[in-house]
């Protein structure tokens, strides 16, 4: 299976936003990855439904949209009109998972979730058959641009191994330091999708960019 790529576009120049979508669309990337941060949960303050609604016009492809946020549940119902491919959720935020998954699948919506580098996949084992997808956090989030934590590779097979296990359909995708040399490492490690932000839009040329990590 070829590498699925979401370039964040956290990294892209908000002055001329969707010339850059329609750019990465037109590159061959899969998802469109809309970083939601609400200065609680990290500490940083990203955008709202109006700003990914004019992303969402200009996008040819599927948005991934993901919440680091405190009160899920808010945010869920902000971004669903918008029909997102997926929308992922923090497991350290919320107390309810179970509930968020199906309220999210009842928007037509994939639902995901995704774990902080310290979080362990078997946060999550009894979740994995309610889910489409788990993203994995290979740097703090909060900000672009950060090292990658190699210890995802190993949190990955576990994952892996889990899903597996279970019969799941579930797929993994990792955020964070992706890049030309350690995409190798992560297509072994199971994963599925990955999200770059730093790599793609620092790059000359999103096309060599994105085909690269393909």
């Amino acid at each position: 299976m070829t590498m699925l790529v979401a370039p964040s576009i956290l990294s892209a120049d908000f002055g001329r936003l969707s010339e850059e979508i329609r750019a990465i669309c037109e590159a061959g990337c899969d998802l469109v990855h809309v970083d939601v941060m609400d200065g609680h949960f990290v500490p940083n303050l990203t955008i709202g439904p109006v700003v990914v609604n004019a992303v969402a016009k200009a996008a040819t492809k599927p948005l991934d949209v993901h919440l680091m946020v405190e009160n899920n549940t808010f945010f869920v119902d902000l971004f669903a009109p918008l029909k997102p491919k997926y929308i992922s959720f923090h497991i350290e935020e919320e107390k309810h998972p179970h509930r968020l998954i199906q309220k999210i699948r009842s928007y037509g919506i994939s639902p995901a979730i995704t774990l902080n580098p310290h979080t362990s996949p078997l946060s999550i084992e009894y979740l994995l058959e309610d889910l489409d997808m788990v993203l994995l956090m290979s740097v703090n989030p909060g900000f672009g641009g950060q090292a990658f934590i190699p210890s995802v590779l190993e949190k990955s097979q576990r994952l892996k191994e889990m899903i597996l296990k279970k019969n799941a359909k579930t797929l993994i995708e990792v955020d964070g330091g992706v890049n030309n040399h350690n995409i190798k490492a992560l297509a072994q490690s199971g994963v599925d999708i990955v999200v770059a932000g730093n790599y793609v839009f620092g790059s000359d040329n999103y096309k060599n960019a994105i085909d690269s990590l393909k």
